[in-house]
């Protein structure tokens, strides 16, 4: 009888000793009711960048909020594919996450396109750009995107491109004449050069510094921070900064992936994105003027600004841009009128 007695006490006490345990590692493991998910995220943006800064700093806010129910691997400087084939895998579903220059987002939703646009943005004015874009029609163009495989998380901001050239100054649109300007395959940034002169020529990120270098293009255009990462201005002599348009870049997620996530996740995501997206304003901020330090301090190199009057004259020149890149679609023609209205305001 007390032989049996003790066999069911000591039972009671392993059950108690499995209990307390079990309750001591809730914290750190996951229970059976929690899901795991681990995602891939690959940007074409060099390591140390404003985007590659930002693009930590989502992954570390994700951590931060699902601990270990999350495994990021993030690949920057299109360490596992190059721009257009993280296009192409994130709406296979094989990237999870990517960040996407809206050139490359444009041919899978034509309406994006009207961001590049040459002079719709506030000349040197990111302030405004963040708030109209971060409000109502930001969110309305990535609506936009719906239905293509993949959605639109988040618009981030990649500074002003420049345009660079081998040899010639631009300081009009005649400039152009005669010269080959490498460029995102873009129907707007081809129609823009074409406008003013130039033939476009388009080649991948992973091929332009041997584009310029080898004369196949006599210029291109970026923000400081790809030129100086880059070092395009070992192969260009002309850095000019015109305000002509912004490198946006849009941070996508494959949809069929992201529907089938529980509801805290998909906000966690959210919440991260635009942790990320300021992240990289503020890195972008933060370094802007040691980036074109080094261009002004490039070996044969000319840094310079364009004068206002010579930048009305390149915004006055646009306009066969507009007409022949909106005409076929109300949308944009209406979206970009209510964008130059927010941005009067």
């Amino acid at each position: 009888m007390y032989r049996r007695k003790w066999r069911c006490q000591a039972a009671v006490l392993v059950l108690l000793i499995l209990l307390v345990l079990s309750g001591c590692g809730s914290d750190s493991q996951p229970t059976q009711t929690e899901e795991m998910i681990s995602i891939v995220f690959c940007h074409n943006q060099p390591v140390g960048s404003p985007e590659d800064v930002g693009a930590q700093a989502m992954v570390e806010k994700l951590k931060k909020e699902l601990g270990d129910r999350v495994i990021v691997e993030l690949y920057p400087a299109q360490q596992m594919y190059d721009m257009d084939t993280q296009m192409e895998k994130v709406q296979l579903g094989e990237i999870h996450l990517t960040l996407q220059p809206t050139a490359v987002v444009s041919p899978i939703a034509d309406d994006v396109k009207v961001l590049d646009l040459p002079y719709l943005m506030p000349v040197d004015n990111e302030k405004q750009i963040y708030e109209v874009l971060d409000g109502e029609l930001g969110g309305e163009l990535l609506n936009r995107i719906e239905g293509t495989g993949v959605n639109g998380l988040g618009i981030w901001y990649g500074g002003y491109k420049l345009f660079t050239t081998n040899g010639p100054e631009i300081h009009s649109p005649a400039d152009f004449q005669g010269l080959s300007m490498r460029v995102l395959p873009s129907s707007v940034l081809t129609a823009q050069y074409e406008n003013w002169g130039a033939e476009a020529v388009p080649a991948s990120y992973s091929e332009l510094y041997s584009v310029l270098e080898e004369g196949i293009a006599h210029g291109q255009e970026n923000p400081v921070q790809t030129i100086a990462l880059n070092r395009y201005q070992d192969v260009q002599s002309q850095m000019v900064q015109g305000y002509h348009g912004v490198m946006h870049y849009v941070l996508l997620t494959n949809t069929a992936w992201f529907e089938s996530l529980p509801e805290n996740m998909k906000e966690a995501i959210i919440e991260a994105e635009e942790y990320g997206r300021k992240e990289a304003r503020k890195a972008y901020a933060a370094q802007e003027a040691d980036y074109i330090a080094t261009l002004e301090s490039a070996e044969g190199v000319h840094y310079y600004e364009l004068t206002p009057e010579e930048i009305e004259v390149f915004k006055a020149s646009v306009q066969p841009v507009y007409e022949s890149q909106t005409a076929g679609s109300q949308w944009q023609m209406d979206y970009v009128k209510r964008l130059q209205e927010a941005f009067a305001e």
